[in-house]
Parts: C-alpha cells; sequence; structure tokens
C-alpha cells in the first residue's frame, strides 16, 4: 500500500537559493536592475568624474614670448639712429660741416607749425608704434600654445593648438558615418565641422559631441575650450 507524500512547502528563510529559487516580487522585492549604459556615457562620466575628483592645482597662466623680432628691429633702429647722430655730432665738434639730413630737418622744425600736415602724420606714426611697444610689453603672446594643468608645482607644460586640433580631428573620424572633418582650435573655443555620408545625422551629432568631450579633457587643458559641433551631408554632384 503506497503512502502519500506530503506536498513540497515553501523554503525556510534562512535557506540559500537553489537553483530552482524564484527572486520575490510585489513591494518586498529589491530594487530594479537599470540598463548598463552605452560607452559614449560611460567615457563623459569617467572624464566627469575625473574633473570633479581632481584637487585643484595651482593656477596656470599664458606663456611669455619672447619676442626676439620686435626687440631686433627696436634695437637696430634706436643703435643706427644714435650712431648716426652721434656721429654727426663728433664732425661739428670738429669744426666741419653738419650733414644736410640733419640741417634739413633742424630747419623743418623751426619753421613749420605744430598744426602742419606732416607734423601731425609724423605724430600719429610715433604714437602708433609706441602704443605697439606698450602692447608687446603687457601682452604675454604666443596665442598659439594652450596652457596644460600643472599636476607638479615646478613643471609647466603647453600644448601646440594646431596638435590638440589633429588629436580632435583623429578622434572624430572614428566616429561611425563620418566622411571627413575640419576642426578649428582656438583658445576659447573649438569649432568642428563634419561630413556625414550615412546614418541620422542628429546621431552623429551626438556621438561627435560626446567622443569630442571626453577627448578635450584627456588633453589635459588647463582651460577646456567651449566645443561646437555641425555636421552636414556632402553635396549632391551635379
Amino acid at each position: 500500500m503506497n503512502t502519500p507524500r506530503p506536498a513540497p512547502g515553501p523554503p525556510p528563510s534562512g535557506s540559500g537559493s537553489g537553483s530552482g529559487a524564484e527572486a520575490p516580487s510585489g513591494p518586498e522585492a529589491g530594487p530594479a536592475v537599470k540598463a548598463a549604459p552605452g560607452p559614449g556615457s560611460v567615457r563623459r562620466d569617467d572624464a566627469d568624474r575625473r574633473r570633479e575628483d581632481s584637487p585643484p592645482g595651482p593656477r596656470v597662466r599664458r606663456f611669455w614670448a619672447v619676442r626676439r623680432i620686435p626687440a631686433a628691429i627696436l634695437a637696430a633702429v634706436v643703435l643706427g639712429g644714435a650712431g648716426l647722430l652721434l656721429y654727426d655730432i663728433a664732425a661739428v665738434r670738429a669744426e666741419r660741416s653738419a650733414m644736410a639730413w640733419r640741417r634739413s630737418l633742424a630747419d623743418e622744425l623751426a619753421t613749420r607749425h605744430l598744426d602742419d600736415t606732416w607734423v601731425i602724420v609724423g605724430a600719429a606714426v610715433a604714437m602708433a608704434l609706441g602704443l605697439w611697444l606698450l602692447v608687446l610689453a603687457a601682452t604675454p603672446g604666443l596665442r598659439a600654445v594652450l596652457p596644460m594643468r600643472r599636476e607638479h608645482q615646478d613643471v609647466r607644460a603647453g600644448l601646440d593648438r594646431e596638435a590638440a586640433g589633429l588629436a580632435l580631428r583623429d578622434r572624430a573620424m572614428e566616429v561611425s558615418g563620418v566622411r571627413s572633418v575640419r576642426v578649428k582650435t582656438g583658445r576659447r573655443k573649438v569649432a568642428v565641422r563634419a561630413v556625414s555620408h550615412f546614418r541620422e545625422l542628429d546621431e552623429v551629432r551626438g556621438d561627435l559631441e560626446t567622443v569630442l568631450a571626453a577627448g578635450i579633457d584627456e588633453l589635459g587643458l588647463a582651460r577646456p575650450p567651449a566645443l561646437t559641433v555641425r555636421v552636414a551631408r556632402p553635396p549632391r554632384k551635379g
């Protein structure tokens, strides 16, 4: 005679989950699992996290240009004029006649009035040259070199704007659907013009913005420039 077997009851609360265990449902269930983000969003999140976690470094200033060419031109002009004037003064002291240009200049300065056209033109030229020299002395120059972040106090680094544009162009060419890219890198702005021969333009633009934003962050610039991206179709033939 067969004895009936009892129906299997629910597993005890302390037992581990076996191969046939069911996940709990209802209000007691745990939080839902979110879908993993795409590679572009992961790359941008990593870049933002590195920027936020990195401690603020020392203040970075632009590189100052040596300006050898303006300094050499000014030195040559001053040296030539001073040498010629000293030679003429020495010749006059040696009882020789002064040079014709100095006699003519002295006569013109003695006879011409301040409202004369040539006097005004000469004063304007002298003022423009003086302002140009003051601007050169007060501005750093080297606009083609972008200062990079300083990780150490005694180390300064800079990146050429052309090299930065080439690096960003190579990153942009890796995006699917991009046929050609033109990158114009400035000190405060990076303008990207791309030509896409397939895929939707909005999708290509979004991928370019993600990839190039991560690329700008990886350049390590002290002042990351703003990014503008434009995508168009290639012109039709005929």
